[in-house]
Protein backbone atom coordinates (compact mmCIF):
# COMPACT_ATOMS: atom_id res chain seq x y z
CA UNK A 1 0.00 0.00 0.00
CA UNK A 2 1.24 3.37 -1.01
CA UNK A 3 1.62 6.23 1.82
CA UNK A 4 0.04 9.22 1.95
CA UNK A 5 0.36 11.85 3.70
CA UNK A 6 -2.35 14.37 2.82
CA UNK A 7 -6.14 13.72 3.36
CA UNK A 8 -7.46 11.13 0.55
CA UNK A 9 -9.55 12.84 -1.73
CA UNK A 10 -12.64 10.77 -1.15
CA UNK A 11 -12.40 10.88 2.69
CA UNK A 12 -14.61 12.84 4.82
CA UNK A 13 -14.02 15.28 6.42
CA UNK A 14 -14.35 15.76 10.75
CA UNK A 15 -16.71 18.14 11.66
CA UNK A 16 -13.56 19.93 13.16
CA UNK A 17 -12.14 20.06 9.55
CA UNK A 18 -15.52 20.45 8.07
CA UNK A 19 -16.73 23.58 10.15
CA UNK A 20 -12.91 24.61 10.47
CA UNK A 21 -13.54 28.71 9.74
CA UNK A 22 -16.55 28.83 12.95
CA UNK A 23 -14.73 27.00 15.21
CA UNK A 24 -11.71 29.55 14.39
CA UNK A 25 -14.21 32.64 14.95
CA UNK A 26 -15.88 30.96 18.26
CA UNK A 27 -12.32 30.57 19.97
CA UNK A 28 -11.09 34.26 19.03
CA UNK A 29 -14.50 35.50 20.81
CA UNK A 30 -13.94 33.05 23.60
CA UNK A 31 -10.19 34.23 23.84
CA UNK A 32 -10.97 37.73 23.81
CA UNK A 33 -13.65 37.27 26.83
CA UNK A 34 -11.70 34.86 28.87
CA UNK A 35 -9.33 37.44 28.57
CA UNK A 36 -11.44 40.19 29.20
CA UNK A 37 -13.25 38.55 32.90
CA UNK A 38 -10.14 36.81 34.25
CA UNK A 39 -7.27 39.48 33.32
CA UNK A 40 -4.87 37.17 35.79
CA UNK A 41 -5.30 34.14 33.58
CA UNK A 42 -3.84 36.53 30.47
CA UNK A 43 -0.79 38.08 33.17
CA UNK A 44 -0.20 34.33 34.15
CA UNK A 45 0.51 33.35 30.98
CA UNK A 46 2.52 36.18 29.86
CA UNK A 47 4.19 35.57 32.25
CA UNK A 48 5.01 32.12 31.35
CA UNK A 49 7.16 32.51 28.44
CA UNK A 50 10.89 32.43 27.99
CA UNK A 51 12.39 34.32 25.44
CA UNK A 52 9.09 35.82 24.23
CA UNK A 53 7.84 32.06 23.49
CA UNK A 54 4.77 31.35 25.28
CA UNK A 55 5.34 27.78 27.18
CA UNK A 56 1.96 27.17 26.91
CA UNK A 57 1.14 28.17 23.09
CA UNK A 58 4.67 26.42 22.67
CA UNK A 59 3.35 23.11 24.16
CA UNK A 60 0.13 23.38 22.24
CA UNK A 61 2.06 23.74 18.89
CA UNK A 62 3.71 20.89 19.18
CA UNK A 63 0.73 18.75 19.78
CA UNK A 64 -0.36 20.35 16.61
CA UNK A 65 3.07 19.86 14.62
CA UNK A 66 3.68 16.47 15.73
CA UNK A 67 0.47 14.50 14.02
CA UNK A 68 2.00 16.27 10.80
CA UNK A 69 5.30 15.48 11.72
CA UNK A 70 4.61 11.62 11.96
CA UNK A 71 2.59 11.39 9.09
CA UNK A 72 5.87 12.38 6.80
CA UNK A 73 7.16 9.60 4.86
CA UNK A 74 10.88 10.84 5.12
CA UNK A 75 11.89 9.58 2.03
CA UNK A 76 9.82 12.09 0.29
CA UNK A 77 11.85 14.47 2.18
CA UNK A 78 15.03 13.34 0.56
CA UNK A 79 13.38 13.41 -3.12
CA UNK A 80 12.06 17.27 -1.98
CA UNK A 81 15.88 18.31 -1.46
CA UNK A 82 16.31 17.07 -5.03
CA UNK A 83 13.79 19.25 -6.24
CA UNK A 84 15.15 23.27 -6.36
CA UNK A 85 11.97 24.35 -7.56
CA UNK A 86 9.58 25.57 -5.07
CA UNK A 87 12.38 26.32 -2.02
CA UNK A 88 13.73 28.94 -4.69
CA UNK A 89 10.45 30.13 -5.11
CA UNK A 90 10.21 30.34 -1.70
CA UNK A 91 13.35 31.93 -1.01
CA UNK A 92 12.84 34.42 -3.42
CA UNK A 93 9.24 35.47 -2.57
CA UNK A 94 10.76 36.12 1.70
CA UNK A 95 13.78 37.97 1.15
CA UNK A 96 13.47 39.72 -2.84
CA UNK A 97 9.62 40.61 -2.91
CA UNK A 98 8.09 40.44 0.45
CA UNK A 99 10.33 43.04 3.07
CA UNK A 100 10.29 45.44 -0.07
CA UNK A 101 6.37 45.43 -0.72
CA UNK A 102 6.07 45.71 3.01
CA UNK A 103 7.95 48.64 3.03
CA UNK A 104 5.93 50.10 0.41
CA UNK A 105 2.14 49.27 1.44
CA UNK A 106 2.48 49.71 5.09
CA UNK A 107 4.22 53.79 4.11
CA UNK A 108 1.27 54.34 1.64
CA UNK A 109 -1.25 53.41 3.96
CA UNK A 110 0.14 54.14 7.24
CA UNK A 111 2.39 57.05 6.50
CA UNK A 112 -0.03 58.66 3.80
CA UNK A 113 -3.61 57.40 3.27
CA UNK A 114 -4.14 56.60 7.37
CA UNK A 115 -1.73 59.32 8.53
CA UNK A 116 -4.26 61.74 9.94
CA UNK A 117 -5.92 59.01 11.75
CA UNK A 118 -3.00 58.18 13.58
CA UNK A 119 -1.99 61.43 16.05
CA UNK A 120 0.74 61.83 18.45
CA UNK A 121 3.75 60.61 19.50
CA UNK A 122 5.16 56.92 20.35
CA UNK A 123 5.41 57.46 24.12
CA UNK A 124 5.83 54.44 25.06
CA UNK A 125 9.38 54.02 23.04
CA UNK A 126 12.60 53.22 24.63
CA UNK A 127 14.05 55.82 22.94
CA UNK A 128 14.69 59.31 24.16
CA UNK A 129 14.22 60.67 20.87
CA UNK A 130 10.35 61.77 20.09
CA UNK A 131 9.27 59.50 16.90
CA UNK A 132 5.65 59.84 15.29
CA UNK A 133 2.99 56.68 16.32
CA UNK A 134 2.52 55.95 12.33
CA UNK A 135 6.13 55.57 11.61
CA UNK A 136 6.55 53.26 14.81
CA UNK A 137 3.29 51.37 13.24
CA UNK A 138 5.34 50.85 10.13
CA UNK A 139 8.87 49.47 11.88
CA UNK A 140 6.40 46.98 13.56
CA UNK A 141 5.11 46.12 9.91
CA UNK A 142 8.96 46.15 8.97
CA UNK A 143 9.41 43.62 11.11
CA UNK A 144 6.49 41.37 10.70
CA UNK A 145 7.64 41.65 6.62
CA UNK A 146 11.30 40.27 7.58
CA UNK A 147 10.39 37.45 9.56
CA UNK A 148 9.26 34.62 7.13
CA UNK A 149 6.70 31.65 8.93
CA UNK A 150 8.11 28.46 10.09
CA UNK A 151 6.25 25.57 11.86
CA UNK A 152 2.67 27.32 11.13
CA UNK A 153 2.87 26.94 7.65
CA UNK A 154 2.88 22.77 8.07
CA UNK A 155 -0.68 23.59 8.99
CA UNK A 156 -1.85 25.25 6.63
CA UNK A 157 0.00 22.85 3.97
CA UNK A 158 -1.57 20.27 5.98
CA UNK A 159 -5.24 21.90 5.74
CA UNK A 160 -4.62 22.75 1.99
CA UNK A 161 -3.12 18.93 1.01
CA UNK A 162 0.20 20.31 0.43
CA UNK A 163 2.97 17.87 -0.20
CA UNK A 164 4.46 18.06 3.60
CA UNK A 165 7.84 16.38 2.51
CA UNK A 166 8.49 19.31 0.55
CA UNK A 167 6.87 22.29 3.04
CA UNK A 168 9.17 20.40 6.19
CA UNK A 169 12.42 20.89 3.90
CA UNK A 170 11.28 24.80 2.82
CA UNK A 171 10.65 25.67 6.42
CA UNK A 172 14.30 24.22 7.56
CA UNK A 173 16.01 26.55 5.00
CA UNK A 174 13.85 29.55 5.71
CA UNK A 175 14.44 29.13 9.27
CA UNK A 176 18.14 28.74 8.72
CA UNK A 177 18.27 31.84 6.08
CA UNK A 178 16.69 34.15 8.70
CA UNK A 179 19.62 33.47 10.70
CA UNK A 180 21.71 35.54 8.26
CA UNK A 181 19.24 37.86 6.81
CA UNK A 182 17.43 38.75 9.12
CA UNK A 183 19.19 41.72 10.73
CA UNK A 184 21.29 42.59 7.66
CA UNK A 185 18.11 43.22 5.72
CA UNK A 186 16.20 44.68 8.94
CA UNK A 187 19.06 47.01 9.79
CA UNK A 188 18.74 48.51 6.09
CA UNK A 189 15.06 49.26 5.43
CA UNK A 190 14.71 50.61 9.58
CA UNK A 191 17.98 52.43 9.18
CA UNK A 192 19.16 51.45 12.32
CA UNK A 193 23.14 50.55 12.64
CA UNK A 194 23.15 47.79 15.23
CA UNK A 195 19.75 45.45 14.55
CA UNK A 196 19.53 43.17 17.42
CA UNK A 197 18.87 39.38 16.20
CA UNK A 198 16.64 37.74 19.15
CA UNK A 199 19.28 34.94 18.91
CA UNK A 200 17.03 32.54 21.70
CA UNK A 201 13.70 33.24 20.02
CA UNK A 202 14.87 31.93 16.79
CA UNK A 203 16.43 28.76 17.86
CA UNK A 204 14.00 28.34 20.64
CA UNK A 205 11.09 28.44 18.69
CA UNK A 206 12.71 26.74 15.90
CA UNK A 207 13.19 23.91 18.28
CA UNK A 208 10.30 23.71 20.12
CA UNK A 209 7.84 24.26 16.96
CA UNK A 210 10.00 22.25 13.87
CA UNK A 211 13.06 20.10 15.50
CA UNK A 212 11.54 18.60 18.76
CA UNK A 213 7.71 17.06 16.67
CA UNK A 214 10.20 16.29 13.51
CA UNK A 215 12.78 14.27 15.83
CA UNK A 216 9.35 12.80 18.23
CA UNK A 217 7.33 11.70 14.54
CA UNK A 218 10.48 10.41 12.61
CA UNK A 219 11.25 7.89 15.74
CA UNK A 220 7.96 6.98 16.78
CA UNK A 221 6.42 6.69 13.46
CA UNK A 222 9.24 3.86 12.49
CA UNK A 223 8.40 2.23 15.90
CA UNK A 224 4.61 2.12 14.87
CA UNK A 225 5.09 1.23 11.60
CA UNK A 226 7.61 -1.85 12.28
CA UNK A 227 5.65 -2.76 15.33
CA UNK A 228 1.54 -2.22 14.02
CA UNK A 229 2.32 -2.23 10.17
CA UNK A 230 1.52 0.87 7.58
CA UNK A 231 -2.30 -0.28 7.22
CA UNK A 232 -2.82 0.06 11.07
CA UNK A 233 -0.90 3.04 11.13
CA UNK A 234 -2.61 5.18 8.26
CA UNK A 235 -6.12 3.57 9.29
CA UNK A 236 -5.80 4.00 13.30
CA UNK A 237 -3.34 5.96 14.01
CA UNK A 238 -3.08 9.01 11.54
CA UNK A 239 -6.55 9.25 11.76
CA UNK A 240 -7.25 9.86 15.48
CA UNK A 241 -3.86 12.17 15.48
CA UNK A 242 -5.85 14.32 12.82
CA UNK A 243 -8.10 15.09 15.26
CA UNK A 244 -6.06 16.19 17.70
CA UNK A 245 -4.06 18.42 15.40
CA UNK A 246 -7.35 20.78 14.41
CA UNK A 247 -8.02 20.83 18.59
CA UNK A 248 -4.53 22.23 19.51
CA UNK A 249 -4.92 24.67 16.89
CA UNK A 250 -8.41 25.85 18.43
CA UNK A 251 -6.43 25.64 21.89
CA UNK A 252 -3.97 27.65 20.47
CA UNK A 253 -6.22 30.02 18.77
CA UNK A 254 -7.81 31.16 22.34
CA UNK A 255 -4.46 31.23 24.43
CA UNK A 256 -3.53 33.84 21.91
CA UNK A 257 -6.47 35.92 21.88
CA UNK A 258 -6.72 35.17 26.04
CA UNK A 259 -3.11 36.77 25.82
CA UNK A 260 -3.27 39.79 23.22
CA UNK A 261 -7.55 40.59 23.57
CA UNK A 262 -7.03 43.45 25.80
CA UNK A 263 -5.06 44.82 23.36
CA UNK A 264 -8.57 44.99 20.35
CA UNK A 265 -10.73 46.24 23.20
CA UNK A 266 -8.63 49.19 23.91
CA UNK A 267 -7.18 49.89 20.62
CA UNK A 268 -9.88 48.85 18.13
CA UNK A 269 -9.38 51.80 16.21
CA UNK A 270 -5.07 51.10 15.60
CA UNK A 271 -5.48 47.40 15.41
CA UNK A 272 -8.00 47.82 12.34
CA UNK A 273 -5.61 50.56 10.81
CA UNK A 274 -2.51 48.30 11.31
CA UNK A 275 -4.19 45.47 9.73
CA UNK A 276 -5.45 47.05 6.96
CA UNK A 277 -1.84 47.01 5.30
CA UNK A 278 -0.74 43.68 6.64
CA UNK A 279 -4.01 41.58 5.12
CA UNK A 280 -3.15 43.56 1.73
CA UNK A 281 0.35 42.56 1.84
CA UNK A 282 -0.49 39.06 2.98
CA UNK A 283 -2.64 38.51 -0.01
CA UNK A 284 0.04 40.14 -2.21
CA UNK A 285 2.68 37.97 -1.49
CA UNK A 286 0.26 35.40 -1.55
CA UNK A 287 -0.48 35.80 -5.12
CA UNK A 288 2.73 36.77 -6.54
CA UNK A 289 3.98 33.55 -5.60
CA UNK A 290 1.00 31.37 -6.29
CA UNK A 291 1.68 32.91 -9.84
CA UNK A 292 5.13 32.44 -10.18
CA UNK A 293 4.74 28.53 -9.13
CA UNK A 294 2.12 28.68 -12.14
CA UNK A 295 4.14 30.20 -14.24
CA UNK A 296 7.05 27.53 -13.06
CA UNK A 297 4.54 24.91 -13.93
CA UNK A 298 5.09 23.81 -10.04
CA UNK A 299 2.68 20.70 -8.51
CA UNK A 300 -0.25 21.92 -6.67
CA UNK A 301 1.16 19.77 -3.75
CA UNK A 302 4.77 22.08 -4.01
CA UNK A 303 2.55 25.17 -5.26
CA UNK A 304 0.22 26.07 -2.15
CA UNK A 305 2.63 25.63 0.54
CA UNK A 306 5.33 27.60 -1.43
CA UNK A 307 3.03 30.50 -1.76
CA UNK A 308 2.00 30.42 2.12
CA UNK A 309 5.13 30.56 3.49
CA UNK A 310 5.66 33.49 1.85
CA UNK A 311 2.07 35.22 3.15
CA UNK A 312 2.41 33.94 6.52
CA UNK A 313 5.15 35.51 9.14
CA UNK A 314 7.28 34.13 12.31
CA UNK A 315 5.23 36.63 14.61
CA UNK A 316 7.60 35.57 17.81
CA UNK A 317 10.32 36.66 16.33
CA UNK A 318 8.78 40.18 15.04
CA UNK A 319 7.33 40.85 18.40
CA UNK A 320 10.89 40.05 20.25
CA UNK A 321 12.87 42.20 18.18
CA UNK A 322 10.29 45.32 18.09
CA UNK A 323 10.85 44.85 22.08
CA UNK A 324 14.28 44.42 21.83
CA UNK A 325 14.58 47.91 19.22
CA UNK A 326 11.77 49.75 20.42
CA UNK A 327 9.93 48.81 23.75
CA UNK A 328 7.03 46.63 24.99
CA UNK A 329 4.21 49.35 25.17
CA UNK A 330 6.21 51.19 21.72
CA UNK A 331 3.57 50.88 18.64
CA UNK A 332 6.18 48.70 16.93
CA UNK A 333 5.42 45.95 19.40
CA UNK A 334 1.93 46.55 18.38
CA UNK A 335 1.98 46.14 14.98
CA UNK A 336 3.52 42.97 15.06
CA UNK A 337 0.82 42.03 17.62
CA UNK A 338 -1.46 42.88 14.86
CA UNK A 339 0.11 40.53 13.08
CA UNK A 340 -0.37 37.67 15.76
CA UNK A 341 -4.43 38.53 15.87
CA UNK A 342 -4.44 38.31 12.17
CA UNK A 343 -2.36 35.66 11.13
CA UNK A 344 -4.86 32.19 11.78
CA UNK A 345 -7.99 33.86 9.82
CA UNK A 346 -6.26 34.81 7.11
CA UNK A 347 -4.02 31.88 6.67
CA UNK A 348 -7.51 30.09 6.66
CA UNK A 349 -8.77 32.00 4.18
CA UNK A 350 -5.61 31.28 1.83
CA UNK A 351 -6.21 27.72 2.56
CA UNK A 352 -9.32 27.94 1.42
CA UNK A 353 -8.41 29.64 -2.26
CA UNK A 354 -5.74 27.15 -2.55
CA UNK A 355 -8.51 24.06 -2.45
CA UNK A 356 -10.89 25.78 -4.52
CA UNK A 357 -8.27 26.76 -7.39
CA UNK A 358 -6.23 23.12 -7.24
CA UNK A 359 -7.35 22.62 -10.86
CA UNK A 360 -5.48 25.31 -11.73
CA UNK A 361 -2.08 22.71 -11.56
Amino acid sequence: MKEKNNIPEGKKLSIFEKYLTLWVFLCIIVGIILGRIFPDIASLLDRMSIAQVSIPIAICLFFMMYPIMVKIDFGEVVRAGKTPKPVLLTLFANWAIKPFTMVLIATLFLGVLFKKWIPGIDEGIKYTEQVPLYRSYISGAILLGIAPCTAMVLMWSYLARGNDGHTLVMVAINSLTMLFLYAPLGGYLLGVNSMPIPWQTIILSVSIYVALPLVAGYFSRKQIIKSKGIDWFQEKFVHRLTVVSIIALLITLVLLFALKGEVIIKQPQAILLIAIPLFIQTNLIFWITYGLAKVLKLKYEDAAPAAMIGASNHFEVAIATATMLFGLGSGAALATVVGVLIEVPVMLMLVKICLKTKHWF
